[in-house]
């Protein structure tokens, strides 16, 4: 038998039993919705068998079915409830996360946020929609603040005396990055503590880099001071030399005259912690040559480590020799004054003799004894050059030129150390 003929029949068994019209599933009860029922023959009751239903949820629920239909085993045939909308759950971004209003539900309102130390790169919320998608992704913590250091404090140094720099040590100081705290490098610029530090203001930084790149920096100075008399002048006719840098707490200045003038006031002075320099105002006066003394060693002994002597003796101020010598030299008296050399003239045999230096003139008997002392002849031109220890150097029976005469002289030891003092102090004959 066909199956058609099979369900007719049954309906009209039911229709007979008396089901036509006579509820039968249970009444639908909706909450979050809206139902509307239609009946196979018009029924009064929505809920005969045979009642088709159709399921309609508020905004933000949904049902497993829109439609259910009441079935011979009196259940319907599916489930009809309205359940809440509901997103899947939320990404948690790293180094930060969210709170929601409710949870992963329909309308729920998810407030993003980003560790200390880290900001935001996207939406700061998002909202579960009705088509179970996030109105906005979960945003990105990226770190962006620089890390922060803090410079050392190094109060103004003062150099101690007979010195130029200080040795400045400070801690080196430690950044903090806010976010992870990490720190890569921490970079100076300028002189390492425990370095020696010139007089004057030195500027200093450091940098601090944390893991994503950010960089901070701080700054610094270091200001070495040195303590100062008023400056010095070398003397006229002198030379001074300081150590240290001449006028700083602890320098000494020395002084010395020049051949032919003598030293009054103090030879050497002393930057004082008071800033006032030791001793007395420094001179150089002309040497004061005393010819009316007995014998030829008090005279020489005045030009001991002074001056130079180039003695010129001859029998008559005629001699051919001598009056060439006299004409050479003449042109010639400031490279005699460079070198220190002072000219002392013999000319005449005793008792006729005469000696001078420049315009002062030698007793007779005084002019014999340096013949006598230094062995020069009377009767023939001879010259002799006596070095400032009273050596004889250099003895000539002819005349010389000046150039030559100067050749020799700049050859002694202790005339290079003039030439470098006289050098610094630009004293030359050009």
């Amino acid at each position: 038998m066909e199956p058609w003929p099979l369900v007719l029949l049954f309906i009209q068994l039911c229709l007979c039993s008396g089901y036509e019209g006579t509820p039968w599933c249970a009444p639908i009860k909706l909450k979050h919705g809206d139902v509307s029922c239609r009946t196979p023959r018009g029924e009064h009751y929505r809920n005969v068998m045979g009642t088709r239903c159709k399921i309609r949820c508020k905004r933000g629920y949904e049902s497993m079915n829109s439609e259910v239909v009441c079935m011979a085993s009196k259940h319907w045939s599916s489930n009809y409830a309205c359940r809440e909308i509901r997103c899947p759950k939320l990404e948690m971004p790293t180094y930060g996360g969210y709170k929601c209003s409710d949870g992963s539900y329909f309308n729920s309102r998810c407030e993003f946020f980003c560790s200390p130390g880290y900001s935001m790169k996207g939406q700061k919320t998002a909202v579960c929609q009705y088509n179970k998608i996030w109105s906005a992704t979960a945003p990105a913590c990226v770190d962006i603040d620089p890390p922060k250091i803090k410079c050392p404090n190094v109060k103004d140094k003062w150099a101690e005396p007979g010195k130029l720099t200080v040795r400045v040590t400070w801690d080196t100081p430690e950044g903090l990055d806010t976010a992870d705290g990490i720190l890569t490098d921490v970079i100076l610029k300028g002189k390492p503590s425990k370095s020696e530090f010139p007089e004057g203001l030195h500027k200093m930084s450091y940098t601090v880099f944390d893991r994503a790149g950010n960089k901070g920096s701080c700054r610094f100075t270091i200001r070495v001071r040195v303590r100062r008399c008023s400056p010095l002048s070398p003397p006229d006719n002198g030379y001074m030399k300081c150590d240290s840098d001449g006028d700083n707490y602890g320098a000494t200045c020395y002084f010395t005259c020049t051949g032919g003038y003598e030293l009054h006031g103090s030879a050497a002075r002393v930057c004082q912690s008071g800033l006032s320099w030791s001793g007395s105002d420094t001179t150089c006066a002309p040497m004061n040559i005393n010819v009316g003394v007995r014998t030829a060693a008090a005279l020489l002994e005045q030009f001991y480590e002074k001056r130079r002597l180039l003695i010129i003796s001859a029998p008559t101020a005629a001699n051919h020799n001598y009056r060439f010598q006299m004409t050479n030299l003449q042109p010639a008296q400031c490279g005699l004054d460079l070198r220190h050399v002072t000219v002392i003239e013999l000319v005449g045999i005793y008792p006729a003799q005469v000696g001078r230096i420049g315009y002062r003139l030698l007793t007779p008997a005084l002019a014999l004894q340096l013949r006598l002392l230094l062995r020069i002849p009377q009767r023939s031109f001879q010259m002799v050059l006596v070095d400032k220890q009273g050596i004889d150097k250099q003895r000539y029976p002819f005349p010389i030129t000046a150039a030559e005469l100067f050749t020799t002289i700049d050859t002694f030891p202790l005339r290079k150390d003039e030439m470098v003092l006289q050098r610094e102090a630009g004293q030359t004959c050009q």
